[in-house]
């Protein structure tokens, strides 16, 4: 974002416009498109019941590894797209040209690594989050616990407060609806499919918003280009986009000279060639290589030939969003230049109610002043749409890791049924937990909130990158230097965090007396240092102390990915161990609850016979609960778990093998693929 703004005014001010959006609102025929819009989506989700068994660990979490290419290409595509990608995006092209896209197509890099690096080594382990990764790799708690807690604290307070953000400015602009009313309808939506159909419901749901993402995204940048003149207006307009009102001698609200320019100054710009290409790689990795949200889908994949099809999918469309997104941003900088771009605070005030500035509202200003009705509703549809498939991936993946690295963690002996409890109770606190978090995003900034965004990416990423690429490519890499690189990583990130917060950039206008190391280090500079500083730490802990030992090494690397698969019991063997100490030690709490839950649950789902005046009645409660219980995958009458052994972990580990001809077809396309990225790159470089 550019927040550029003064405290002075020249000429005579223009009227202002009306807040964004102007005066056009959503009709009858949008709200019949957003109705059938939700049908559909409900519609997909239940009949995503009926594809895979909800009522174990597997089938809940990695949608019982059943999964094809395209819907996990899909799914992997529409969890990254939020609705703040719609805001962000077009609003950092409306104010400072096509800079902010190489983070698209960094990630269109980092996919495709994932699907040939990382994803074997994930799917050869038998893994079913990354943190449960971390703790096979490495051995012990600690490390993995403070992954977790990283990961909820990330999604809790950053990805779910952004796309909200988002989400909110548009339902809004466009039905006028109180926030509260909008966002809890939205989220009781997401929860119904989360919670009852699991990561095959998330899936699949995400499929079809990613088609009518796409579809209506392509449908508007039509119409922005029509109404611009074509290409050549566009790359003529942008650079006479200047807003009538401006701070004299200054360079505020003057578009930037390099703005169609992807590498640009190393030193003194807002992006730097040599920050992009690696400081922006590390944080980039976490986020597509390692993070829950996004392997968690194509560890659902049926093979790793599907998998990678899946990775290649997504790189594709990952193509998109440049022309989709940030081309229409710009665009509607030149249609609506004194309030998209607008740099007086008083001005920006009444034009959007933020007086930083109007970039954010890019996009929004094309939906309600461009699209005749009808269509404004099916692009209502598409940022809903975009809204609610990141919430749900993170609500799920959240979800996961919550009940797979945490609960576990303190319930060793817990019992299939309990963890299924856990996982759809805990997506329902993440739904409170987002609805109390819509007044802090209300009181943040737009432009602020995105850069706070991009500070978290930075500052908290690279120490938890470099613990995966070490664990992954380097079989030396033992616990303790894992460890201690995390801690003193994070250390000194939030440190850097820290000061940008206590000493914000100043303004276009004003002079820059931050400190030396936020004045002349640059962020994506910092991330480098940051990684290197994290890299170091790991390897001289590592050679200093002990090696790993064989079991943390076996299936767990690069290079000891094919190693032969161990018998269950050697696998388990250490977790097994340290279970029975619990069991030994406590009674059988668990499973006195869990016998308890049978008899009442036989009570309510069986007929008794010596009582006739009381059989129908019993069995329409009958009918009631396994209606409950077929509805929220949770099966219990069909199979009872045994109270008397806690839960052992599946062997979910999963051959590396694949189809030669299909082999070939997806290196073919990892190539053509890759050609036509660093054409891209290349071109706008």
């Amino acid at each position: 974002m550019d927040p550029t703004y003064g405290p002075q005014r020249t000429g005579t001010p223009p009227s202002p416009s009306p807040p964004t959006g102007g005066t056009a609102t959503l009709v009858h025929v949008d709200i019949v498109v957003l109705v059938v819009y939700f049908v559909l989506i409900l519609a997909v989700g239940f009949w995503s019941m009926f594809r895979t068994k909800r009522s174990t660990v597997d089938g809940y979490f990695l949608a019982g590894k059943s999964m094809t290419w395209w819907p996990v290409g899909a799914s992997l595509f529409a969890s990254n797209i939020g609705s703040g990608h719609f805001i962000g995006l077009a609003g950092s092209g409306a104010a400072a040209g096509i800079g902010a896209i190489a983070y698209e197509w960094n990630g269109m890099l980092m996919v495709l690594l994932l699907g040939w690096l990382f994803l074997p080594i994930y799917i050869a382990s038998g893994v079913t989050t990354m943190p449960e990764y971390l703790q096979k790799r490495f051995g012990g708690r600690r490390t993995q616990l403070f992954i977790t807690v990283l990961c909820l604290f990330i999604y809790i307070f950053t990805k779910i407060s952004v796309d909200m953000y988002a989400g909110a400015l548009f339902i809004q602009l466009a039905l006028k609806w109180n926030i509260y009313l909008a966002v809890i309808l939205l989220l009781s939506v997401t929860a119904i499919y989360t919670v009852a159909g699991g990561l095959a419901a998330v899936i699949y749901t995400d499929a079809a918003q990613t088609f009518i993402m796409v579809a209506g995204s392509l449908t508007l940048m039509g119409f922005s280009f029509a109404k611009v003149g074509g290409w050549n207006a566009l790359m003529e307009g942008y650079f006479e986009a200047i807003p009538s009102v401006r701070v004299p001698n200054s360079t505020c609200g003057i578009p930037r000279a390099d703005s169609f320019h992807l590498f640009r100054d190393p030193v003194d710009s807002d992006l730097p060639w040599p920050g992009i290409i690696i400081g922006m790689s590390i944080p980039s990795m976490w986020y597509w290589c390692s993070d829950q949200v996004i392997v968690q889908r194509s560890l659902a994949a049926k093979n790793l030939t599907h998998a990678k099809g899946g990775s290649l999918m997504a790189a594709y469309l990952k193509f998109l969003p440049f022309f989709m997104i940030m081309l229409p941003g710009m665009i509607s900088r030149i249609l609506f230049t004194d309030d998209v771009a607008c740099v007086d605070p008083e001005l920006c005030e009444q034009i959007c109610g933020n007086p930083v500035g109007c970039t954010d509202t890019a996009y929004a200003r094309l939906v309600m002043e461009l699209l005749p009705m009808g269509l404004r509703g099916l692009m209502m549809a598409v940022m809903i749409a975009a809204l609610m498939s990141s919430l749900t991936s993170i609500f799920n993946s959240a979800s996961t890791i919550f009940t797979m690295d945490l609960w576990k963690s303190f319930r060793a002996n817990a019992s299939e049924w309990e963890l299924m409890v856990v996982g759809r109770v805990f997506v329902l606190v993440l739904v409170v937990a987002s609805v109390l978090w819509i007044p802090i995003v209300q009181a943040s900034q737009g432009g602020q909130l995105f850069i706070y965004i991009q500070s978290i990416s930075t500052y908290l990423q690279p120490p938890v990158s470099i613990i995966f690429l070490m664990g992954c490519f380097w079989k030396r890499t033992n616990e303790k230097g894992a460890f201690w690189g995390l801690v003193i990583g994070l250390i000194i990130g939030c440190s850097r965090m820290t000061l940008d917060f206590i000493y914000p950039a100043p303004l276009c206008f004003e002079e820059d007396d931050r400190p030396g190391v936020l004045k002349y280090v640059h962020y994506l500079y910092f991330s480098t240092l940051l990684s290197f500083i994290t890299l170091i730490v790991v390897l001289v802990v590592s050679l200093a102390t002990e090696e790993p030992k064989p079991e943390q090494v076996s299936r767990l690397t690069w290079f000891t990915r094919f190693d032969p698969v161990k018998p269950k019991e050697e696998v388990f063997s250490v977790e097994q161990s340290t279970k029975t100490e619990v069991i030994t030690t406590q009674p059988n709490e668990s499973s006195v609850t869990d016998k308890e839950q049978e008899s009442s649950n036989g009570k309510a789902c069986h007929h008794r016979k010596d009582s006739s005046s009381s059989t129908s009645s019993i069995q329409s409660q009958s009918r009631l609960m396994r209606a409950l219980y077929w509805l929220c995958g949770m099966e219990r009458g069909k199979k009872v778990d045994n109270p008397e052994s806690p839960l052992v972990p599946q062997q979910t580990i999963s051959s590396l093998e694949e189809n030669p001809t299909l082999r070939l077809i997806v290196n073919v396309n990892l190539l053509v693929c890759l050609a036509a990225i660093c054409f891209i790159i290349g071109y706008w470089a």
